[in-house]
């Protein structure tokens, strides 16, 4: 943490009317204070950067860069950051994907006030936690690397996939990645290759499947 007293926390999630509740709760509690906010994975990524929070609330399901894949770079590069995924879907891929991705919590956004303050103590004691409404036994799995399930795509494909199954084109993609149409082109045929679907109506399902973008787009 940055001192003994202060535990400094970024938001993330694409409804504001959501951060502000979440504001209104965290900040009720004298050393919990939110140094920055961010609709988006792309925008925490950043924040990151510049503000060396220690937790993150992070919404999983977000357009453009979800949560699993924005904890995934935010890890990669920043290790000592807490990360408490936030979701309104106990599916088991979620939760297994965003403790793949390193985060240390997992939240129900039904779950009660006094819920979201134990979570961030408890992580930034380095302890895992996960919302008392899904099946604990699942914690002890992820603890010990249990029935994790791999994935053969690489971050990057990830990523396209994700922009892709959300009705980008090739060129969209390449200009918000900062890749060439062609350079795009050759990750989606990848990624079809790798899982053996050959059209988008099949790619947004499985994105949509694994958690890579938002149910309700």
């Amino acid at each position: 943490m940055s001192n003994t007293n202060t535990i400094n926390i970024i938001l993330v999630d694409d409804h504001k009317l959501l951060r502000d509740g979440l504001k209104n709760i965290i900040e009720l509690k004298s050393n919990m204070h939110i140094i920055g906010e961010a609709s988006n994975g792309r925008e925490v990524i950043k924040l990151c950067n510049k503000l060396n929070p220690d937790v993150i609330i992070m919404d999983v399901s977000m357009p453009g860069l979800n949560g699993i894949e924005a904890t995934t770079q935010i890890i990669k590069h920043h290790p000592e950051i807490k990360i408490i995924g936030l979701s309104m879907y106990s599916s088991k891929q979620f939760i297994q994907g965003m403790f793949r991705a390193g985060a240390f919590g997992y939240l129900l956004k039904d779950g009660g006030s006094l819920e979201l303050v134990t979570a961030i103590c408890k992580v930034v004691e380095n302890r895992k936690y996960l919302s008392k409404d899904i099946d604990q036994e699942l914690l002890l799995q992820l603890k010990k690397g249990d029935n994790i399930e791999s994935t053969e795509l690489s971050s990057r494909e990830k990523e396209v996939l994700q922009l892709l199954a959300e009705g980008k084109s090739s060129k969209e993609i390449g200009e918000i990645l900062f890749l060439s149409s062609k350079t795009v082109d050759v990750h989606r045929n990848n990624i079809m290759k790798k899982i053996d679907l050959h059209s988008i109506p099949e790619l947004t399902k499985y994105a949509i499947k694994k958690g890579l973008t938002s149910l309700d787009i």
